[in-house]
């Protein structure tokens, strides 16, 4: 990129003493306070010495300015609560974004979770099929509130130099969870009905209603007068966020998530996230009918097996845990301590290249039959490189649109969901048709080539952002 430009990014003159998030945005985020020739001594600067964006109010009822301690349970809270989702199946998450921007984080995660409570318990008790066909459709429609909300959650709590390691712990739980269901469920099924799968879904939602009594309100509106919180009992069921109704349009919220779906580097993420995620779950999903056909395993034998995706997973969140802010702080320093948000792509190669070589080869060990350990290991592998891709795409659409950050959580999630419902629907018949090497070799092929939409944003992204311009929602209601 231009070092003309760098340059006079870094030298900009902070007359009103300032920072402009969704500048930032477009033309790149400046976090070390020297970059600066004015006079920077009003601006909150982090412990270890970045600029805080956005830039705290002076009041404990930001939650920019909550403990860490509040903070992280949060985060905590709503991991597990996302987890759930793809435990039990989730399949609808674009609703949520709009309730919780029109009436709150938190009367709707608590609506959301009492729900799924209930489709759970009747899951586990259903007398028919029908029964319980149409207990799944409902939780389905209630269970994804954690996923579709995260990035909302994490924009609200943290700073934007501390987002891409929140999101890693985040995505770490949302990537596990489809590895632990199978995992946990083929040991119970072992000893005991299938009804008790669901049972232990049921205490495991309602563990997560009760932690959702620990969570707080995060939505609040530094460009608007501050107004007292009330108490916690009239936020938690949406009486207090009421008083604002008047300020806020609903129809402006539900239009929210198809404006962000216009942004091209939005539809371009979520293209390449569905052709890399697709492959994860046909693998997942497939893998208990290749080991049972083919290697004689028992459901015990699968359970075991299924800590692959514990131990790739797990892999893969330690290892982003250094890597995306070491890559920023490489980018920083090579373009005079400025970071676009497309820095946060560069990982994705290698991550992408990964995903490649773990399908090639699964693909190999099940046309021949190699010994299932093989299997293991590079699925492993491919949980690991999924892993890197899915918080690094998190990071970067958090950062090109800072007030869509619900809107750009929802549809990364609906596009994995989406991903994963059409592997699971052709991932059997095509294998039997061409046989796992072909079919695992053309998924390779089409992942490979899905780098070519990373390199076209790494090249054209922030053009594109400028040329569209942000995600415009329309302005609050001021009150008289």
């Amino acid at each position: 990129m231009p070092s003309s430009f760098s340059e006079k990014k870094a030298s900009v003159e902070l007359e009103t003493i300032q920072i402009h998030e969704g500048t930032e945005a477009l033309e790149g985020y400046v976090l070390d306070p020297s970059r600066y020739t004015g006079d920077v001594s009003a601006l909150k600067i982090s412990p270890d010495g970045f600029i805080l964006i956005p830039q705290p109010l002076d009041t404990g009822d930001d939650p920019l300015n909550w403990s860490p301690r509040k903070k992280w349970l949060t985060v905590a809270i709503i991991a597990y609560i996302a987890a759930l989702a793809d435990y039990t199946g989730g399949t609808a998450i674009i609703t949520v974004i709009p309730q919780s921007i029109f009436f709150g984080r938190l009367p709707v995660v608590f609506l959301f979770q009492s729900v799924m409570v209930g489709t759970c318990v009747w899951s586990a008790a259903a007398t028919s099929f029908d029964s319980y066909l149409a207990a799944r459709i409902i939780n389905g429609f209630f269970c994804s509130v954690g996923q579709g909300g995260a990035l909302m959650w994490v924009k609200d709590l943290f700073f934007f130099h501390e987002h891409p390691r929140v999101i890693n712990y985040i995505e770490f739980s949302i990537i596990l969870s489809p590895y632990l269901g199978p995992l946990i469920t083929s040991f119970i099924v072992s000893g005991t009905t299938w009804r008790w799968s669901f049972w232990v879904c049921t205490i495991l939602a309602c563990i997560a209603w009760l932690l959702v009594f620990l969570l707080d309100e995060t939505l609040f509106d530094r460009n608007a007068p501050t107004v007292p919180r009330g108490s916690y009992f009239s936020r938690l069921l949406g009486i207090q966020q009421a008083k604002s109704w008047r300020q806020r349009s609903l129809l402006r919220s539900l239009s929210r998530p198809l404006i962000t779906i216009t942004k091209l580097p939005v539809l371009i993420i979520l293209v390449y996230y569905f052709l890399n995620f697709a492959w994860v779950i046909g693998v997942n999903t497939t893998v208990a009918i290749w080991l049972t056909n083919l290697y004689g395993f028992s459901p015990r034998d699968l359970g075991y097996f299924y800590f692959f995706g514990v131990v790739g997973v797990l892999s893969g969140w330690l290892a982003g845990h250094f890597l995306h802010d070491a890559v920023g702080r490489f980018y920083m320093r090579r373009h005079v301590g400025r970071l676009d948000p497309e820095a946060r792509l560069i990982i994705t190669y290698p991550a992408t290249l990964i995903l490649c070589l773990s399908l090639i080869i699964l693909g190999f060990s099940l046309q021949h039959q190699w010994h299932y350990m093989v299997l293991a290991v590079f699925a492993a592998m491919q949980c690991f490189g999924v892993m890197i891709v899915t918080t690094a795409i998190n990071a970067y659409l958090l950062d090109c649109y800072p007030e869509g950050s619900g809107e750009v959580s929802a549809w990364i999630t609906a596009s994995r969901n989406w991903a994963g419902f059409m592997a699971t629907y052709i991932q059997i018949e095509w294998v039997t048709q061409l046989g796992p090497a072909k079919v695992l070799g053309i998924q390779a092929a089409i992942t490979f080539a899905s780098v070519f939409l990373i390199l076209f944003l790494q090249f054209y992204g922030k053009r594109m952002r400028r040329w569209q311009g942000r995600m415009s929602f329309g302005a609050m209601k001021r009150s008289s």
